[in-house]
C-alpha cells in the first residue's frame, strides 16, 4: 500500500497498521491512522514530510494524526469520541478529526471525507501517538533566568497579520545584527507560518509541531507550558538575543486567554507587539491587553496596508504604527530599546 504521509508523521519510519481495532479504540490528539480519500472538498493536497506540497485524490492512502482545530475563518473539528464512517481533513499539515462548523465561504466546497484504514501502531502493538514521539517534555521554569530577550506577537484574530508582523519583526532585529529565533507556540499544523520566518532571517524556527502536535486547540495550560519551556530550550542551541514567540488566534481565544491571564508566563515576555486588520481591532485589542496588565510596545498588521487606516490608528493610539517596512529594518532595535527604558 502507498501511503503518502503529512507533516506530522515525520520520523514515524517503523510501524504498522491494526485494522482489527478502528470500531473499538477511541483515539486521543496525536494518536496516528491510516485514512483512504473518499472524497474531495476544502484539502486538495497535504504538507508531505519534506514541507512539500502533496496532491492527494479519492482511492490515495494518507497517514495523519487526529487533532482538534479551532480556525474562525476555517474549520472548527474535533478528535471523534466514537467510531465514525466519515472522518475530515481539518489542516493541511495533517490534522484528522470530526468537522463541527465552517465558515460560509467554505460551505460550497466542503471538507476533504476520509475512510479510517488503520491505526498506526508500535512493535508493542501500542498506537503511535506524535506527542513528543521519542523525546520527553521539559517542566516549565517560571523563575529560569534567561539570557535573551521574549517577544511576543499577537493578533485580534486569525489573519489579522500577526505572523507576518512576527516574521518582519526577525528581519529587522536580524539587520540590527541580533541574533534571533522565531517560535509558533499554538495554532494547527502547517509549517508555513515558520518557514516565513525563517525566510525572513530568523536564525531558527520552530512551532508546536516539532514536538509533534498536530494542534493546540484544548491543551491543558501545564502541557502548554511545558511545550513552550521545550521549545526555548531548542532555539537556546544557537544562543538568541531575542525570541519571538507567536500565539495564534485572538485575544479571547481558549489557550491564547490562558497563556495571557498566567503571571508565569508573562513574567517572562519582555515586549509585546500587537496585530490586527482594522483601527477598531487595535484599539479594542490594546484596551483588552491593558486590562490584563499588558503593555504593548508598537502596533502593526493588516491594517497599515491602508495609508488612511495608519493614520486612523496613528491619531487615537500613543503606540508606533509599524508597516512591513518600518518592522524589517535595523532601527526596530532602537524602538525596542527606547521602550524599554521608558518602561
Amino acid at each position: 500500500m502507498d501511503i503518502k504521509k503529512t507533516i506530522i508523521c515525520k520520523g514515524i519510519n517503523d510501524y504498522k497498521i491494526n485494522r482489527k481495532i478502528n470500531k473499538v479504540y477511541i483515539p486521543k490528539a496525536g494518536d496516528l491512522a491510516v485514512f483512504k480519500v473518499i472524497e474531495l472538498g476544502k484539502h486538495t493536497s497535504v504538507q508531505g514530510v519534506n514541507g512539500n506540497n502533496c496532491y492527494i485524490f479519492p482511492g490515495d492512502h494518507i497517514m495523519a494524526a487526529f487533532g482538534n482545530r479551532y480556525a474562525t475563518d476555517q474549520f472548527e473539528g474535533y478528535v471523534p469520541t466514537k467510531y465514525h464512517r466519515e472522518y475530515h481533513i481539518l489542516g493541511k499539515g495533517g490534522a484528522v478529526g470530526i468537522l463541527a462548523s465552517m465558515h460560509t465561504k467554505l460551505e460550497d466546497k466542503g471538507t476533504t471525507n476520509l475512510q479510517l484504514v488503520g491505526y498506526v501502531i508500535n512493535k508493542e502493538n501500542k498506537v503511535i501517538n506524535t506527542k513528543f514521539y521519542e523525546s520527553n517534555p521539559l517542566k516549565f521554569e517560571p523563575k529560569k533566568d534567561r539570557p535573551y530577550k521574549i517577544i511576543l506577537s499577537l493578533g485580534s484574530s486569525m489573519d489579522s497579520g500577526k505572523t507576518t508582523t512576527a516574521a518582519f519583526l526577525c528581519r529587522g532585529l536580524r539587520a540590527a545584527k541580533k541574533k534571533v529565533a522565531f517560535i509558533k507556540l499554538t495554532g494547527t499544523v502547517y509549517t508555513k507560518d515558520r518557514h516565513l520566518a525563517r525566510d525572513c532571517g530568523a536564525h531558527i524556527a520552530i512551532d508546536f509541531s516539532t514536538y509533534g502536535f498536530p494542534s493546540t486547540y484544548l491543551c491543558s495550560l501545564s502541557e502548554l507550558l511545558n511545550l513552550h519551556e521545550t521549545l526555548l530550550h531548542n532555539v537556546e542551541s544557537i544562543k538568541p538575543d531575542y525570541v519571538v514567540i507567536e500565539i495564534a488566534d485572538g485575544l479571547i481565544q481558549r489557550e491564547t486567554a490562558m497563556l495571557l491571564k498566567n503571571q508565569n508566563f508573562m513574567s517572562q515576555v519582555s515586549d509585546v507587539i500587537f496585530s490586527a486588520a482594522d483601527s477598531l481591532g487595535i484599539l479594542s485589542g490594546i484596551q483588552i491587553l491593558k486590562r490584563l496588565s499588558i503593555d504593548v510596545f508598537a502596533v502593526s498588521g493588516l491594517f497599515t496596508a491602508s495609508p488612511l487606516l495608519v493614520k486612523e490608528v496613528e491619531g487615537a493610539v500613543h503606540q508606533p504604527v509599524l508597516t512591513l517596512e518600518k518592522l524589517a529594518v535595523s532601527n526596530v532595535l532602537t524602538l525596542l530599546e527606547k521602550q524599554t527604558e521608558a518602561a
